[in-house]
C-alpha cells in the first residue's frame, strides 16, 4: 500500500521531484523536508518525546519535542504549525529559527529546519505518535547521550543545538 507523497529537494531545499513516503524511506539518496520544533520551558529544559512502538523510525527512542514532513506545496512556517499542534496540542504564538542542516543516515536524507519554541506547557500529545512527553535538562541528556535512549535524529539535533546556544 502507498502512503503520502513527499517532494524530494536539492540540498537548498528546491523541489526537483515527488516520491511516496515509503519509497522516501529506505533510500537515502532522495532528500526530503521536514521540520523540528525545540520546546525549552523557562527552566532552560528541553521538552522530549518519546515515539511510540508504532513508529516506523526510531520507535520508542526520545527524540526531539516536535518532527514532522513537509507535505507538497506547504510552507515551513505552516509545517511547525500543523505538526506542533498535532504532536503535543499547541498553536505555537511565536517560534524562532535557530538552523537548518542536512541528516542523513542508511535510512533517509532529511533537510531539517529547526525553531524554537518557548512554552512551559500543559500540552495534549498524540497517543497513537507519542508514549510520553518530559522535560529533560541538558546534563541529564548528556549523561544519558551514549545510552541508546534518544534517537539518532536527536543525537545530532542535540549537538546542533548545544553548539548553536553555546554561541549566543
Amino acid at each position: 500500500m502507498k502512503t503520502e507523497i513527499l517532494e524530494i529537494v536539492d540540498t537548498d531545499g528546491k523541489t526537483i521531484g515527488r516520491a511516496y513516503r515509503d519509497e522516501i524511506h529506505g533510500n537515502p539518496s532522495l532528500l526530503h523536508k521536514v521540520v523540528h520544533v525545540i520546546v525549552v520551558n523557562d527552566a532552560g529544559e528541553l521538552l522530549l518525546q518519546k515515539r511510540s512502538l508504532n513508529k516506523d523510525v526510531a520507535a520508542g527512542l526520545w527524540d526531539t519535542s516536535v518532527g514532522g514532513h513537509v507535505d507538497i506545496g506547504e510552507s515551513i512556517e505552516s509545517a511547525l504549525i500543523r505538526e506542533t499542534e498535532e504532536e503535543i496540542g499547541v498553536i505555537p504564538e511565536r517560534l524562532d529559527y535557530l538552523y537548518s542542516y542536512i541528516h542523513s543516515n542508511e535510512y533517509e536524507s532529511e533537510l531539517v529546519y529547526t525553531y524554537l519554541l518557548k512554552h512551559n506547557g500543559p500540552f495534549r500529545y498524540n497517543i497513537e505518535e507519542i508514549d510520553e512527553l518530559r522535560f529533560w535538562n541538558l546534563d541529564d541528556i548528556r549523561a544519558n547521550i551514549k545510552t541508546g535512549i534518544f534517537s539518532p535524529n536527536f543525537i545530532t539535533e542535540f549537538e546542533k543545538y548545544t553548539h548553536h546556544i553555546s554561541l549566543t
